[in-house]
């Protein structure tokens, strides 16, 4: 796989970011466009591509069935992958579960601890779970679906997630603290370490949703020292449709399966079913093996880069867009300056639609600046800053300084349209 050579990525790491024009080359998607929307789904590199391809022709074969040799080598290479993504977020083989997406780790984990042996030694016999203001519909809905009361932690002034109220707020009663790693609407980062801590002071599990952690920050679950952690891959420069669940062995072992079907069974009588082990018993049905090989090849290509590299040079990114727009008196900026990778901000008298809408014309045949106007899904959030929606910027590592100096005129010109 040719991602860029040893000599660019040293310029990377050595320029704080220069080669973002040279890494655009590879993204066809963001050719000759201001993409700015990274946080919702980052565009795919040529590698992730090609490797979807291969898998989806001259190396397909299903896995985990077929004798002959194409299916055992496709199912080494899905195992492989399986290894890949352990590595990548320091966790281990049978610990992964491949989902497809966050939103699915989060209801897999909300449904099967609700459905646990309440003598299980693993988890509090409560039934009450502890969130933050800021959460992702994903981290909010499969917790009320699946019964649990929420009680919900409040933010700081300037947008994370106040873990002095959460020790205040956490009992014995509590099962789970599920908090976003990194929110996707503020860019505020967790202190993840600290939260675990405090969860495990009452006797909780801690879930981490790293949805725009993996693709900024190195991650490593057993130094966080959380519980379960889960991710998407499309925003990860890989495949939709693919993702993962981590969670410590003893409770993937404790929780019951969550779907039934092929693959997650030991044995199959109409009088009594046995499952697999874990991971398998969460891995129901012919799985998502073209997404999983992308995948692969997406934290390859992130590795190679280095996730060092590419916060840095996100935040310096973030640095000139908030100081940029700071600068524009008609704009108010939320969350914390050392936001990771996302900018959101508001303009007084325009609705975020109206700004995207304009945004977007500012490119030959339409293709401008591409930003994410609305309420993220996040819609507890926007009520707690007090605005129905808001304008966002989010960075990848195929964004440079044009990209911001593009946003600053295109805002320049929604002022004066609305001004």
């Amino acid at each position: 796989m040719v991602i860029a050579s040893d000599r660019a990525l040293g310029r990377w790491e050595n320029e704080g970011g220069g080669l973002a024009r040279e890494l655009r080359d590879q993204f066809p998607g963001v050719r000759d466009w201001h993409y700015l929307d990274t946080a919702a789904t980052a565009q795919k590199p040529q590698a992730v591509i090609d490797a979807c391809t291969r898998a989806m022709g001259e190396d397909y074969a299903t896995v985990h069935r077929g004798v002959y040799a194409r299916s055992a080598n496709m199912t080494l290479a899905y195992e492989a992958a399986r290894r890949r993504v352990a590595a990548f977020i320091g966790g281990k083989e049978d610990e992964i579960v491949f989902v497809r997406g966050a939103t699915e780790a989060i209801n897999l984990v909300a449904q099967c601890v609700s459905k646990i042996n309440r003598d299980s030694p693993y988890f509090n016999k409560g039934h009450r779970i502890l969130l933050s203001q800021l959460e992702h519909h994903s981290n909010i809905v499969p917790w009320q679906l699946a019964g649990y009361a929420i009680d919900v932690c409040p933010l700081t002034a300037d947008g994370r997630i106040d873990l002095d109220a959460a020790e205040a707020m956490l009992s014995e009663d509590h099962v789970l603290v599920a908090f976003a790693h990194v929110s996707n609407v503020l860019g505020s980062v967790l202190d993840a370490k600290r939260a675990a801590a405090l969860a495990h002071k009452v006797g909780a599990k801690l879930l981490l949703d790293g949805c725009q952690a993996v693709p900024r920050l190195p991650v490593n679950v057993a130094d966080l020292d959380c519980d379960f952690y889960v991710f998407s891959g499309h925003k990860l420069y890989g495949p939709t449709g693919i993702g993962a669940l981590w969670g410590r062995q003893e409770l993937l072992d404790a929780m019951p399966p969550y779907q039934g079907g092929g693959s997650m069974i030991d044995r199959v009588t109409f009088a009594k079913t046995t499952y697999a082990p874990a991971p398998t018993r969460f891995e129901a049905g012919t799985p998502a093996i073209v997404e999983v090989m992308g995948l692969h090849a997406a934290i390859d290509y992130v590795d190679a880069i280095g996730l060092d590299a590419i916060h840095a040079h996100e935040t310096e990114l973030v640095r000139q867009t908030r100081d940029a727009l700071r600068a524009i008196n008609s704009i108010t900026l939320y969350g914390p300056d050392d936001a990771a990778g996302i900018v959101s901000f508001s303009m007084e008298g325009v609705h975020p639609h109206d700004i995207g809408t304009i945004l977007d014309e500012e490119g030959p045949n339409g293709s401008g600046v591409a930003i994410r106007a609305g309420h993220h899904c996040a819609q507890p959030l926007m009520e707690h800053l007090g605005v129905p929606a808001t304008a966002r910027a989010s960075f990848g590592i195929y964004n440079d300084e044009s990209d911001v100096a593009a946003l600053v005129r295109g805002l320049e010109r929604v002022k004066r349209i609305f001004g």
